[in-house]
């Protein structure tokens, strides 16, 4: 899937993360819970298209 962001300006995204979720985004492996990371990146990505106007490009068919 592509996407195109039209960021208008802005610079910033402000994403609420654990510290959990922000260690493991610096690499730090939780070998119990493999779903931090995961989640981490979801907050990231939520946040991102909240804050940007994003347009999913869908294949034409």
């Amino acid at each position: 899937m592509n996407s195109v962001a039209q960021l208008d300006g802005k610079n910033t995204v402000a994403v609420n993360l654990t510290p959990d979720e922000a260690l493991a985004l610096t690499g730090v492996e939780f070998n119990g819970n493999h779903e931090v990371k995961a989640t981490a990146q979801r907050k990231i990505r939520n946040a991102f298209e909240k804050t940007f106007n994003i347009q999913k490009n869908h294949p034409t068919e």
